[in-house]
C-alpha cells in the first residue's frame, strides 16, 4: 500500500497536533486560561524569570498536568498495543479487546475496587499501584489462557486464539456484573463511573505505574518493527525470512497485556483508540511499522487528550466520560470499514 502523504508531512503534522492537544488539554476547563498561560508556567518552574499567577500555578501543576500527562500515557500506550495487535492478526480491524487483555484487565481493577471497599480501602496511600497491579494481573491471567488455548504443537493457532479471547472476554463481562450486583451504593457508583472511562480525578499517583509501563513499550514495540513487516507476508514467510514467529507472539501479548492493563488500571474503559488510530495511521503511511509504530503512539496521545477536551466542555459544568466519547467516534468508523471492506470483497 503506497501513502497518501509524505511521512515526513504527516509527522510534522502529528507534531503540531499534539502540541495543540497539550495546550488545549492545560488551557480548557472550568477555569478558562489564555493558551500561554501553561507554557509560562512550567518555563517558570525551569527557572525563567516570567510572571505567573499563584492561582493559575496551582491549577496546573496539581490538576490539569497529571491529567495532561495521564491522557498522552494511555492514549500512546492503547494505539501502541493496536498496532501489536493489528500486525499479530495481519489484520486492521483487530484490536486488544479481541484476546481479552481489555475484559481481562478490567476484571482485576474491579475485583480491587469491590475488594478495597470492603476491606475498609485497602491503605488508601497504596490503592493507586494496587489497583495497577491487579489490573495488569487479570489482563496477564486471561491472555496466558487465551494464549494456552491457542497453542497446538508448539505453535499458535491465531484464529483459535482469537475465538477463545471472544469467550473469556464474554465470561469477564459476566463477572464483572456479577461485582457489581454484590458492590453497595458507593462501591457501585465507583465501578459505572469507572467502566465509562474518563481522565478524572488524575493525580501523579495514579499516573507514575502508567508512564513507566507505557515507556516499556515504547521502547521494546519498536524493535519488533521489522519482524512484523515480514510477519504481514505470512507467518511461514517470516520464518524463512529468520523470524522467531513464536517469540514474536509472546513478546507482543505480553506487551500488549501490560499496556492495556496499566492504561484499563489508571483511566477505566477506554475503549476504540487501539483500533481507530493504528488503522487511520496505516491508510495514511503505509504498512511499514517502522513507521506506523512512531505515528500511532503520537495519534493515539492527541486524540486521547482531544476527547478528554471535548469531555469537559460538552456538559460542562459536569463531565463526560471519555469511553462514551471515544465510542460514538471509534464505533461508526468500525462500521465504515466493515461497510467499505465488504463493499471491495
Amino acid at each position: 500500500m503506497k501513502p497518501l502523504f509524505s511521512i515526513r508531512l504527516v509527522f510534522i503534522a502529528l507534531a503540531l497536533g499534539l502540541l495543540l492537544a497539550i495546550s488545549l488539554s492545560l488551557s480548557l476547563g472550568p477555569v478558562a486560561m489564555s493558551l500561554d498561560t501553561p507554557w509560562r508556567v512550567l518555563l517558570s518552574r525551569l527557572g525563567l524569570p516570567l510572571l505567573v499567577e499563584p492561582q493559575a500555578q496551582l491549577i496546573i501543576e496539581q490538576i490539569r498536568l497529571p491529567r495532561t500527562l495521564l491522557g498522552l500515557a494511555a492514549g500512546g500506550v492503547l494505539a501502541l498495543c493496536g498496532v501489536a495487535m493489528q500486525g499479530l492478526f495481519r489484520n486492521p480491524l483487530a484490536d486488544p479487546g479481541l484476546i481479552g487483555v481489555s475484559s481481562g484487565a478490567a476484571l482485576g481493577a474491579a475485583l480491587m475496587i469491590v475488594l478495597g471497599a470492603g476491606l475498609g480501602g485497602l491503605a488508601p496511600e497504596w490503592s493507586p499501584y494496587l489497583l495497577s497491579a491487579s489490573a495488569f494481573a487479570g489482563g496477564l491471567l486471561v491472555t496466558s489462557v487465551v494464549y494456552r488455548l491457542g497453542r497446538k504443537q508448539g505453535r499458535v493457532d491465531v484464529a483459535t486464539m482469537l475465538l477463545a479471547g471472544v469467550a473469556l472476554a464474554a465470561l469477564a463481562g459476566a463477572l464483572i456484573g456479577l461485582l457489581q450486583y454484590l458492590a453497595d451504593d458507593a462501591t457501585l457508583r465507583t465501578l459505572t463511573f469507572w467502566n465509562l472511562g474518563s481522565l478524572n480525578g488524575a493525580s501523579y499517583s495514579r499516573l507514575w505505574p502508567l508512564l513507566a509501563i507505557a515507556l516499556l513499550v515504547l521502547v521494546s514495540l519498536p524493535r519488533s518493527a521489522s519482524a512484523l513487516n515480514a510477519l504481514l507476508l505470512g507467518e511461514s514467510e517470516a520464518r524463512h525470512l529468520g523470524v522467531d514467529v513464536e517469540r514474536l507472539k509472546r513478546r507482543l501479548i505480553l506487551l500488549t497485556a501490560l499496556g492495556v492493563g496499566a492504561a484499563v488500571a489508571a483511566c477505566g474503559m477506554i475503549g476504540f483508540v487501539g483500533l481507530v488510530v493504528p488503522h487511520l495511521m496505516r491508510l495514511l503511511l503505509g504498512p511499514d511499522h517502522r513507521t506506523l509504530i512512531p505515528a500511532s503512539m503520537l495519534a493515539g496521545a492527541s486524540l486521547l487528550l482531544l476527547a478528554d477536551v471535548l469531555a469537559r466542555l460538552l456538559v460542562a459544568p459536569a463531565e463526560m466520560p471519555i469511553g462514551v466519547l471515544t465510542a460514538l467516534i471509534g464505533a461508526p468508523f468500525f462500521l465504515y470499514l466493515l461497510v467499505k471492506g465488504r463493499a471491495h470483497a
